[in-house]
């Protein structure tokens, strides 16, 4: 048995099914021992940066996953993917295979040095010298992953993967726990006469709480809260609450946002919300994360409690006196129940002919897709409509690249969801710019004929980056873009295309999409004019845009300031 062997062993004996890689050189005998093994399959990607993200995708779905890269552009591929794992909390091994190690230190070809170029990326970083160190290293790689949930980098250098295997002093098994996780009980009791003696609480989750829905319904029911979410809790938060008051944040809805800045409590369970602008200030804050070193970098903390989720309220629960008032939770379902009939606005609304309206399109899929489909959502407008317009089943999964924030990460995604899981659903939600990044991987969703199905929002241009713009008040630039015809280029890897440029011919293109049995790639021709107005307009941002449609207009583009504000009319008369 070669190292190549044992370490083949290893990945299938801890459950990794699937190595997303481009084969070549250092990689070479770990790709022999794949096809030896006969188990495990090694998935050809274009692009290792698409394996990453794919690899990332089946991490989350399935709690581990590889990706492997060779010798230094290998390397340098896998990068982006792997930040976007490690910042999301995806247990991750990734393969990196080296020059021979009679070869470290030269400036050799395709050298690259892999302690700083991962270190940033990853929770372990360590390259094997000898067979002994390769099946030790492996066996830690992955307990860093699966129990600091991140990426591991494994480094392997080309030669030692051909040496002979040598049994193991370590374990070659891993030991994948869950341990009970929750503050002390006088914590507890302190947490509880806290909450007891607020009259207005408000609950806010992130993806740390979605285990716990069933004991967040309980502990809503008993304090009479809202509960508001994440974009990334949101599929385990939203279905069968009817607490919920929807997101916050930059692709957010201001019910929730008011919400928390109407309370007296705001509790938050398992959420790094990044954005501190809406959060309040003013407020008694509590925080529960498993992870310590998160709380209270957000926001000031009345108290900050390490815990997970579900095992913390679970213990609360007995502790928690019932509110007779609902005063509080009513005005704020009463707001949401407006917010929600102003979404509907641009879906009966349905645009016109090259400019329909993508919140019209993301709703006829949330109607069409299945009950426990998988969704992927490109960073920018895409993750604004799949937000506001994909609603939680309890059965359905969101992947996006919500912490990293990378443009085209929807469609690799889909490549590992589908492999993960080929008896569910896959939609993914592509912006024209992030799909035109990585589009050589559609040749890999028709070598493995996976039946992904690829929604197009072409808008023609880089539309949230466009926003950022205007909002900060500068005229667009280099925003636009002249795009393939995307629905051709599909049908130039062998697997089916449909361009739709009429909203009457929406639906049934869908239906078409999700009736067929293979992929296929949907080109919308979306309104370039829509904008995502976030829960809470500053002035600043207001003054921003006025300025930035001033601007336009004297640079002679009223054309276009006229067409923005017949697109957008009703969100603004609502906002401004």
């Amino acid at each position: 048995m070669k190292v190549a062997d044992q370490i083949v062993e290893m990945l299938v004996g801890n459950g990794v099914k699937r190595i997303y890689a481009v084969t070549g050189d250092s990689l070479n005998e770990l790709n022999d021992a794949v096809r030896k093994e006969g188990s495990i399959k090694w998935i050809h990607v274009r692009n290792e940066e698409a394996g990453a993200f794919a690899a990332a995708a089946e991490g989350e779905l399935d709690g581990l996953a590889c990706c492997a890269g060779s010798s230094g552009p290998g390397h340098v591929h896998l990068i982006n993917g792997l930040y976007d794992a490690h910042r999301s909390g995806v247990p991750l091994i990734a393969i990196a295979a080296t020059c021979s190690t009679q070869e470290f230190g030269t400036d050799y070809f395709q050298e690259t040095n892999l302690t700083r170029l991962f270190d940033d990326c990853s929770y372990y970083n360590q390259t094997a010298n000898t067979p002994m160190q390769a099946v030790r290293m492996l066996q830690s790689a992955i307990q860093h992953a699966v129990h600091k949930k991140g990426v591991a980098v494994f480094g392997l250098p080309g030669d030692v993967s051909a040496m002979d295997a040598e049994e193991s002093i370590s374990a070659t098994k891993n030991y994948f726990n869950t341990p009970v996780i929750r503050p002390s009980d006088l914590e507890l009791t302190e947490l509880a006469t806290l909450l007891n003696k607020a009259s207005k609480v408000t609950i806010f989750c992130g993806i740390g709480a979605a285990e716990a829905h069933d004991e967040i319904i309980q502990l809503a029911a008993l304090l009479k809260s809202p509960v508001g979410y994440s974009f990334r809790g949101k599929m385990g938060i939203q279905y069968d609450n009817p607490y919920e008051v929807g997101m916050t944040g930059l692709l957010g809805l201001p019910a929730a946002y008011h919400s928390m800045h109407e309370a007296e409590v705001l509790l938050l369970l398992g959420t790094d919300f990044p954005y501190a602008p809406f959060i309040p200030t003013d407020k008694k804050i509590i925080q529960i994360d498993e992870r310590p070193e998160k709380l209270g970098r957000r926001a000031k903390l009345e108290m900050g409690l390490c815990g997970k989720s579900q095992d913390t309220v679970k213990a609360l629960l007995p502790l928690i006196q019932a509110k007779a008032d609902d005063s509080f939770l009513n005005a704020q379902l009463e707001l949401y129940s407006k917010v929600k009939e102003n979404l509907l606005t641009y879906v009966h609304d349905t645009g016109k002919t090259n400019a329909i309206h993508p919140e019209f399109v993301a709703a006829t899929i949330n109607e069409l897709a299945t009950k426990n489909a998988i969704f992927t959502v490109d960073t920018g407008m895409c993750c604004v409509w799949g937000a506001r317009y994909i609603d939680a089943t309890g059965q359905r999964s969101l992947l996006g690249s919500f912490n990293h924030g990378s443009m085209a990460n929807a469609m690799p995604m889909a490549i590992g969801a589908a492999l993960a899981h080929p008896e569910r659903q896959v939609v993914a939600f592509c912006g024209d710019g992030g799909l035109s990044m990585l589009l050589g991987d559609l040749a890999t969703i028709k070598q493995y004929n996976l039946p992904v199905k690829l929604i197009v929002f072409n808008n023609r241009s880089l539309g949230m980056v466009k926003l950022e713009m205007e909002v900060a008040g500068l005229p667009d630039n280099q925003t636009d873009m002249v795009n393939p015809d995307f629905a051709l280029v599909a049908q130039a890897m062998g697997f089916k295309g449909i361009t739709v440029t009429e909203p009457d011919a929406v639906r049934a293109a869908l239906v078409e999409a999700f009736d067929h049995k293979g992929p296929v790639l949907v080109n919308v021709m979306t309104d370039p004019e829509a904008l995502a107005m976030p829960p809470k307009i500053e002035f600043a941002q207001m003054k921003g845009y006025a300025i930035t449609m001033g601007k336009m207009i004297l640079g002679g583009k009223m054309d276009e300031v006229l067409e923005t504000v017949k697109s957008n009319y009703k969100h603004l008369k609502e906002i401004f």
